[in-house]
């Protein structure tokens, strides 16, 4: 009678008592799950009701052990592939929405005849490889994929849960997005280089997001027929972040329309060598005299950063409160400028990499070192929104305006006060950038004006792009010209320039990360009709980093 009052105790309590679900759950699927592992872990699940209730009485804490985290894992995957979609979602740690995902997966994406085969574990997570079939009406075809899980514990008992994600069911899948097979809504588009030469993910594997793009902009106006697709719908939250949706599985092929870009397939493919060979690495070239992008590249082809990144793009900002303080005249290249080891504003004590002061040094020295005192030392002369319409007014950044054909960021340089205004200026604080942003930056400092990027030139559509409402007067030009050319020829870019001839310029960043032992390293330069940005996260100095694939881009021209 005791047994049986404590069952039916525990079911009064649900929804919240969640667990009593999965231990029903976890013990039906203990067989099926010791198949899929190989191990003895389900023989938990059969132990003692006695046992069961003893757990239940104190909250288990600490790390979790490497048998928590398979048989929490077993049981997620066993009962998916079984199509038992409340078993799957109670042994998750938000059944609500893992319920809700799971079942469309078979619903809406009509996914079926699953096989979940796990990989080795490594902490708390376990790596997964679906496989399965898409059907829709008379065309099927085989889905595979990889994906991961971790493993938490419930806060209220301690006990071993699947941390849900929609990342779980799809590595491509963020909150709110869906996987949905069904006729496209949006035909396919068939991307042109500017000589006309096809654009595929085949031969540039990081464009796969920018395709996406011309995709979800271009395909409806662009002459195709859809076809049969399994996609990743984007919900509310991806839009906003301006993700594409994504073809996952193509089960009938569409025809496709013909968009022609801006890009540069010989530039385009040295770009994709470069980014290859370093993790978290972005790029992007441009031409200064009209805007054009010639190639863009990420090393992690799931994101676009070089577009849609957002990062403090440290030293590399310089060049922008070079403009300013030279513009209000408190710097000019050749007149002398503080440079101490550290500087107090704000309540902040700021100082210079490797704690390094120079002695009745110009501001050249300062600009070319990548002094963050010089600058921060001039924040009291400063407006709290200076940098900011410094930024907007002559860089045509942080309006939020730009119409390049596919999904971007436009940089962020906030209004600030005191302490954050004056990191702001060393591109710290809440400054927020991309490579298209900085190389966009060195672009309107070769021209001299600010031309908008694009990757669809606007005649396509009629689209008009952004301005900025000012230039910089010839003075200002020349001076910081003359600043982006020494940091060149003998300052921190200088190793990573050695060989890039011609009329250039370059200027290094390191942007401190929280959390993270290294800084991403920046770089952004200029050779003749080219410019250039790139960033390589948690990497170390620019110079050393993003540096080389910059300027290997620069010599090779296009």
């Amino acid at each position: 009678m005791g047994k049986r009052r404590r069952v039916a105790e525990r079911r009064k309590t649900r929804p919240a008592v969640i667990g009593g679900v999965i231990a029903v759950v976890v013990g039906g699927a203990g067989i099926g799950a010791y198949a899929l592992f190989g191990t003895g872990a389900a023989a938990e699940d059969g132990a003692s009701t006695t046992a069961a209730a003893e757990r239940e009485k104190s909250v288990r804490t600490g790390p979790l052990s490497a048998k928590e985290v398979t048989t929490a894992a077993q049981a997620f995957l066993t009962a998916w592939q079984q199509g038992e979609v409340t078993g799957a979602a109670a042994a998750t740690d938000d059944a609500a929405a893992a319920k809700t995902l799971l079942a469309a997966y078979a619903k809406d994406a009509h996914i079926k005849d699953l096989t979940l085969t796990p990989g080795a574990r490594t902490g708390d997570t376990v790596p997964f490889t679906v496989q399965g079939t898409v059907a829709y009406q008379d065309v099927s075809k085989p889905l595979t994929y990889r994906s991961s899980l971790t493993v938490v514990r419930r806060a209220a008992d301690g006990r071993p849960l699947v941390r849900w994600q929609p990342s779980v069911l799809h590595p491509d899948l963020r909150e709110g997005d869906r996987l949905v097979t069904g006729e496209a809504g949006t035909p396919p588009v068939r991307a042109l280089d500017r000589d006309g030469d096809e654009l595929t993910t085949d031969t540039y594997a990081s464009l796969g997001p920018v395709l996406d793009g011309l995709r979800e902009k271009y395909g409806k106006t662009a002459g195709g027929t859809a076809g049969v697709e399994l996609r990743v719908v984007r919900g509310k939250a991806s839009q906003k972040q301006e993700l594409s949706d994504k073809t996952v599985l193509e089960l009938s092929e569409g025809t496709p329309g013909e968009v022609r870009t801006t890009l540069s397939a010989s530039l385009q493919t040295a770009a994709e060598q470069q980014v290859a060979s370093r993790a978290r690495a972005s790029v992007v070239v441009l031409r200064p005299s009209t805007g054009e992008i010639l190639a863009v590249a990420n090393s992690n082809p799931g994101f676009n950063a070089a577009f849609q990144g957002s990062l403090a793009p440290g030293s590399t900002m310089k060049v922008i409160t070079s403009s300013l303080l030279i513009e209000k005249g408190l710097a000019s290249p050749e007149k002398a400028h503080p440079c101490p080891k550290y500087f107090t504003y704000g309540g902040w004590k700021f100082h210079n990499d490797d704690k390094f002061e120079i002695k009745g040094g110009t501001f050249k020295a300062s600009f070319a070192r990548s002094c963050n005192t010089a600058f921060i030392s001039q924040a009291p002369e400063l407006a709290d929104d200076d940098l900011t319409r410094q930024a907007q007014q002559v860089f045509g950044l942080s309006l939020n305006n730009w119409a390049v054909g596919v999904p971007t960021f436009d940089g962020s340089v906030p209004v600030q006060s005191k302490a954050p205004m004056a990191a702001s200026l060393i591109g710290q604080g809440g400054v927020r950038m991309n490579p298209l942003n900085m190389a966009s930056v060195s672009a309107t400092v070769k021209a001299g004006v600010f031309h908008q990027p694009y990757l669809v030139a606007p005649s396509v559509d009629g689209r008009t792009l952004a301005t900025a409402s000012r230039t910089m007067s010839a003075d200002t030009l020349a001076k910081l010209r003359e600043l982006m050319a020494y940091t060149a020829a003998y300052g921190t870019a200088a190793e990573a320039m050695a060989g890039v001839t011609g009329d250039v310029g370059a200027k290094t960043g390191s942007a401190e990360v929280d959390g993270q032992k290294k800084p991403n390293g920046w770089f952004t330069a200029y050779r003749g009709d080219l410019a250039a940005a790139g960033v390589v996260q948690a990497a170390g100095h620019g110079g050393d980093t993003a540096g080389p694939i910059v300027a290997a881009l620069l010599k090779q021209g296009g």
